[in-house]
């Protein structure tokens, strides 16, 4: 969970930028986008397979 605190002075829009800055470090979206629907275990594995054979093609080139 990201948390942010304020310093002294400190303006809400400086405080909205280190959340934003915060959430993408910590993957929160990322995460929610990948957990929006359920996917089957086999579809898990496929697309697991699938990124280690554009990863190995990549590198063959």
């Amino acid at each position: 969970m990201a948390i942010v605190k304020a310093n002294e002075g400190e303006s809400a829009e400086s405080l909205i930028r280190k959340f934003n800055k915060k959430v993408q470090q910590e993957g929160i979206l990322t995460e929610l986008r990948r957990r929006e629907f359920y996917e089957k275990p086999a579809e898990t594995r496929k697309k697991a397979k699938a990124a280690l054979v554009r990863k190995f093609r990549m590198r063959q080139d």
